[in-house]
Formats: structure tokens, sequence, C-alpha cells
């Protein structure tokens, strides 16, 4: 490989969310990567910086040009610039797109287990989330379309807040479940809002699919989020863009985002989705190998260490998610424990909603060393915890 994954890197007394943590703690928790981002994102950077002056920023039209020749070229999903909308983050635009989109007490519909801080995005914003619980067996994820289409049909229902690929169980959708989601939201005036942010990690071989890709419908109906930040580790920098083909809906959104002073860009947020696009192509193919090495090298490890537990099989996300329930059916008292005892810090199921209770999810962007140490650890408690 061009760049070292393994070097190790020292995050403890950074302010950083992840790792301000006890001494003895491995956090493993937050999606969050241990890696240095690309080399030539660094030195983009540290040119700007050297510039000296960190004043007002224009957004030009680069910016936008290096998104729509990235999704191009590796999705081939066509951007036009007038569908463009800069924002500081794909939350910040989730919860303007709530606020705009829907009416105060609606339901917003979200497919569980799913990455938990939607649940703000609707709560804060005095909207009810309606959970369209997946279902779960044999380690497969499936849509329940009945469940689905009854919660889309109830006439407070105004959006969908999709998660593509699903995190936290690292589902890629397929064309046929794109459209058929995409249909029935149409059907029933229901706008659909997707979170694409972890698009860019999947296993190599595999590439999600952009969800206005795949039909008129879909593109007519729909806010695609959509950033550098998650995948090449830069979510300080608070850079994202939302496409919406609608004008319409765009129109809508846009105000939102001015009223809730989301749309100015900081002195990097313009320059890093050139950096990442147009620079960092090799760095971030390699560091999907190194992740789903590390993936694999987990759920072997656990098939033949720990068989009490059961990894479930995934080909996006650099976060593994784990079946807990033949050691304990309440995944956040395993979480608890396991932290207490060892200081392994992982996240519990239950924050993600209906069908995760008896999860855990493991961040596995970070060096193999800290992945043999956290496996050791999660041995050493489920070991004890049986006993």
């Amino acid at each position: 490989m061009k760049y070292n994954f393994d070097k190790p890197t020292n995050r403890r007394n950074t302010y950083s969310v992840k790792w301000d943590v006890k001494d003895n703690v491995l956090p493993m928790w937050i999606a969050d990567m241990d890696f240095e981002t690309a080399p030539e994102i660094i030195e983009g950077f540290k040119e700007r910086i050297n510039q000296g002056i960190y004043g007002y920023n224009i957004l030009p039209p680069s910016m936008f040009e290096s998104y729509i020749y990235w999704w191009n070229k590796r999705y081939h999903f066509e951007i036009k610039k007038e569908w463009m909308v800069f924002s500081t983050g794909v939350i910040p635009s989730i919860s303007s797109a709530v606020r705009r989109l829907t009416e105060v007490a609606n339901n917003v519909v979200v497919m569980t287990p799913v990455y938990n801080i939607f649940f703000n995005s609707i709560v804060n914003n005095g909207r009810k989330p309606l959970q369209n619980k997946l279902l779960y067996k044999d380690g497969i994820y499936e849509v329940d379309w009945a469940d689905l289409e009854n919660k889309l049909a109830l006439e407070e229902t105004s959006a969908l807040i999709f998660c593509n690929p699903h995190n936290p169980i690292g589902k890629i959708w397929t064309k046929e479940e794109l459209i058929r989601i995409g249909e029935l939201c149409k059907k029933y005036n229901v706008v659909v809002i997707s979170d694409e942010v972890h698009g860019d990690l999947t296993r190599p071989g595999k590439s999600y699919i952009p969800f206005a890709s795949v039909s008129e419908t879909n593109l007519n109906n729909s806010l695609t989020l959509i950033a550098p930040t998650k995948c090449f580790n830069i979510a300080g920098i608070q850079t994202s863009m939302a496409v919406i083909p609608n004008p319409y809906l765009k129109h809508k959104f846009e105000r939102g985002l001015n009223t809730d002073e989301c749309a100015e860009a900081n002195t990097l947020a313009t320059i890093a989705p050139q950096l990442a696009f147009y620079k960092g192509e090799e760095w971030i193919d390699e560091l999907r190998e190194y992740v789903f090495a590390n993936k694999d090298y987990v759920r072997d490890y656990i098939n033949k260490e720990i068989p009490s537990l059961k990894v479930i099989e995934s080909d996006a996300l650099y976060l593994l998610w784990i079946d807990v329930s033949n050691v304990e059916p309440n995944g956040t008292k395993l979480r608890d424990y396991i932290l207490d005892t060892t200081g392994l810090y992982l996240s519990d199921g239950e924050e993600y909603g209906e069908g995760g209770l008896s999860f855990l999810r493991m961040n596995l962007a970070t060096q193999r060393s800290n992945v043999i140490d956290a496996l050791s650890r999660l041995k050493k408690a489920i070991d004890l915890y049986q006993k």
C-alpha cells in the first residue's frame, strides 16, 4: 500500500469527542476514524492556512464541480449545479429539512435500527418518529414492506429519513429496493431525505447506489445529502452538500438553511471537497481495503474465539453490528459491563431504535493493533460475563 494505515496516532488531549476518555479506555463507538486523512488533503489545508487570513468565504464553482465530478465518476449519477445547496453538515441539513418540509406533530418515518441522531432531528423539532422496524432473520435484514406502506399512508406522515448505505447494519440497498421505496413515498406524498454520507465506504468491488439515481420518481421527490467528511475523516471541517432536483423542495430547503444560519462556509470548507474528490481517490480506495480487512479479521476471530456472538455480514461502513442475544438480550447492560470490566467502549444497539436492543456497534476504522487489543478485551469480558 502507498498509505500506512497502521501508523499510530495519538488523539488524547486533542479535544476529541472519541478520545476524551480515561487512560485505560479504548473507544470504539462513535463513527470517527483514527487515521490521518489523505496527505494530499493535509497539504492543501496547510497551503490555505499559511495564507494567514481567515475571513469570510464565497462558494466557488470549483467546489460544486468537484461533487459533480466524483458522483459521476464513481456512481454514474449526473448531478447538476442548479440542484446543489451548500450546508455546514448532513445533520443540520436533515434538521432544516424536517422543519421546512413537515409540520409540527407530523410523522417522520425511519427504518430501524438506524443512526440515532435521526431521532434528535425529529423529536427536537416537535415531530413524531415513526419506526419501520427492519425484519431480521439469520443475520439478514429486509424491509417490512407492509408495515412501511401502512406508516407512509397515514395522513400525518410527511417525510422518510433514509440511510443509504444503512447505519448501523452496513446494508447496501439494491436498485429494486430503492425504486420500491421511492414509489411508495411518491404514492403517499412523503418526501425522502436521504443521508448518503457513508456512500464511499463500501467493500472493495462493491458500490452503493444513490437514491435519486434510480428513477425520475426518486429524483424529483428527494433530498440527497452528501459530503466528503465521514469517508475522508474530516468531519470537523463542517462541509456538505444537498442535492435537490425538485425546484420547489430546493427553494423550501434553501430558505430553511438560511434561516438556520447553516449555509456559510468556513475557511477550509470550500477546498475540502476539492482536495478529497480530485486528489484523494487512491487514498480512499486503500482505506476501504484496510477497513474491510479489519472487518474480516474481527469476524473470523469472533467466529472462532467468541462464538456466542454473531457478526452481521456487511458490505458498507467501517462499523460492525454484532448480535449479542445469545449472551445477554439487553445490549446496553452488556455494553456497560464490557466498559466497566475491560475499558472497551462500544455503542449499545438500543439507541438505534426498535430491533437494536440485543446488539452492539463497533467502530473498526482504527489501527489493527487497536483492533487486536479490542478483541482481547471483548473476549475477556464475554468470558467473565458468561461465568
